[in-house]
C-alpha cells in the first residue's frame, strides 16, 4: 500500500459520521403503503350525513364541544414568559380574510369530532405563515414517505388533485404546508378515529327509532285497528275489492291531515280496534339509551343534552364543569400543542407554547375561587408564594414575569 492510499484510509477512518435519528419500524409502514395515498377506511360523508346532519344528539354534542373549545382564550409562552403580543397570536386571531379565529378553530374541532382528522393548510410569504385554512378531511389523502411518516397530502376536488408538502424543508427552513391533527386510532397508521364512528351502532338505533316513530305519526300515531270482512262466513274480498279498499284507506285516512277522520264501513266490514302493548313501546327507552351512548362517546354529560335518565351529576353546574374538564380542555390542548409545534419554527424564535387559559373560562370560575380561598387561608406560605401558586409572579409583577 502506497503512502497516499494509507493516508486516505486513515482519513476516512477519522472522518466524523453524521447520524440521523429515525424509527426502525417506519420503513415497514412505508413498504406496506408503497408511497401512495392511503385512503380513509370509512365513509366520512356517510357519517357526517347520518350523524351530524340527521341526528340531533350528534349535532348538539359536536356543536357544544366545538363552540366551547373555539371560545377558550389562548396564551402564548416563550419558555416561562407569557407573551402578550406576537405574530402567531395575530395569525390565530385572524387566520385569513374570510374567517376569524373562532371560525377556523370551530371547523378544526368539528372535523376532529366528525372524522377523527383535521388538516390545516398554511399559506406563507417569505417563509412566514400569513394565512391558515381548514381543509375538509374527506378531500385529503395521506402520502407516506420512505421513513413511514406522511411526507405529503393529496387534496382532491372534482377530479383534480393537488399535492401539498407534509414535511419541513431542511434547506430553506420552510415549514410543512399542511398540519395533520388526529385522534388516536388503534388500527390505522395514518388516520384518526372519530367519536361518532365509535357510536355508529347507537347512532343507527337512534335514527331507526326516529324513523319508526315518524312512520307511526304518518299512520295516526298508532296501528289504529283492522278491517274484518265476513269473519263469520269466512268470505274473502276479491282482488279488485281489496286493492280499491287499500287505496281508499291510504288516500283518505292515513297521514296527519286525516288523523281522527271517521271511517265509513259498508258491505259487511267490521272494525277491530288495536293498540300498542307496553313491550312495543320499549323503543322509547331504547332510543334514550342509544342517545346516552352517543353522548358517552363524545364525553358530554347526558344532562347537558336533555337526555332523561343516568344523571350521575348532583346538579347542572357540576355536569358543566365535567364537560369542560373532560371534553373541551383536552381537545384544546391537543390542537394548540400541534399548532405551536408546527408554526413556531417559522418565526425564528425559541420554541413557543400555545396553551388554553383556564382562568378565562367562566364555567370554571367556581374552581378558581375555591383555589384562591385555599391559598389565601394557607398561613405557612408567604405572599409571593401564594401569588405564584395561582399563576402570578411576585408582588408587583405581572403573570409570567420573573419566572424561569
Amino acid at each position: 500500500m502506497g503512502l497516499k492510499q494509507a493516508f486516505d484510509s486513515l482519513w476516512r477512518r477519522s472522518e466524523p459520521r453524521l447520524e440521523t435519528r429515525a424509527s426502525r419500524t417506519g420503513p415497514l409502514v412505508a413498504v406496506q403503503s408503497a408511497a401512495q395515498p392511503v385512503w380513509s377506511p370509512r365513509d366520512y360523508a356517510g357519517l357526517a350525513r347520518e350523524g351530524f346532519a340527521r341526528n340531533p344528539v350528534v349535532y348538539r354534542a359536536v356543536r357544544m364541544i366545538a363552540e366551547a373549545a373555539a371560545s377558550v382564550p389562548l396564551t402564548l409562552f416563550e419558555g416561562d414568559m407569557e407573551l402578550d403580543r406576537h405574530p402567531l397570536l395575530d395569525l390565530i386571531a385572524r387566520p385569513n380574510e374570510h374567517e376569524g379565529g373562532a371560525d377556523l378553530l370551530e371547523a378544526v374541532y368539528g372535523h376532529l369530532l366528525g372524522a377523527g382528522n383535521a388538516f390545516i393548510e398554511q399559506v406563507g410569504l417569505e417563509g412566514i405563515p400569513r394565512e391558515l385554512y381548514a381543509l375538509r378531511p374527506d378531500r385529503v389523502k395521506v402520502v407516506p414517505g420512505a421513513a413511514g411518516w406522511p411526507e405529503a397530502f393529496d387534496y382532491s376536488v372534482s377530479g383534480r388533485t393537488l399535492r401539498l408538502s407534509g414535511e419541513a424543508d431542511p434547506e430553506t427552513g420552510a415549514i410543512a404546508q399542511v398540519r395533520h391533527l388526529k385522534l388516536f386510532h388503534p388500527l390505522s397508521d395514518h388516520y384518526g378515529f372519530a367519536p361518532v364512528e365509535a357510536a355508529q351502532m347507537s347512532l343507527d338505533i337512534h335514527n331507526a327509532a326516529t324513523h319508526w316513530n315518524k312512520a307511526l305519526l304518518d299512520n295516526a300515531a298508532r296501528p289504529s285497528g283492522a278491517l274484518v270482512y265476513g269473519a263469520g262466513d269466512a268470505v274473502n274480498l276479491s282482488a279488485d275489492q281489496f286493492e280499491r279498499l287499500k287505496q281508499e284507506l291510504e288516500s283518505g285516512y292515513q297521514g296527519a291531515r286525516n288523523a281522527g277522520r271517521p271511517l265509513l264501513l259498508e258491505g259487511g266490514l267490521d272494525w277491530k280496534p288495536m293498540g300498542l302493548t307496553p313491550k312495543d313501546m320499549d323503543f322509547i327507552e331504547a332510543k334514550n339509551q342509544a342517545a346516552r351512548e352517543i353522548a358517552l362517546a363524545f364525553g358530554v354529560p347526558p344532562m347537558l343534552l336533555g337526555i332523561p335518565g343516568d344523571n350521575t351529576y348532583a346538579n347542572y353546574q357540576e355536569a358543566n364543569r365535567a364537560f369542560w374538564r373532560g371534553a373541551v380542555l383536552p381537545l384544546v390542548r391537543r390542537v394548540t400543542g400541534g399548532l405551536a409545534a408546527w408554526l413556531s419554527p417559522a418565526f425564528g424564535s425559541p420554541p413557543l407554547r400555545l396553551e388554553p387559559d383556564a382562568d378565562g373560562i367562566e364555567a370554571l370560575s367556581s374552581e378558581r375561587e375555591a383555589l384562591w380561598r385555599r391559598v389565601e387561608s394557607a398561613s405557612f406560605i408567604s405572599r409571593d408564594e401564594k401569588r405564584m401558586a395561582v399563576g402570578y409572579g411576585p408582588d408587583g409583577e405581572m403573570p409570567g414575569e420573573g419566572q424561569g
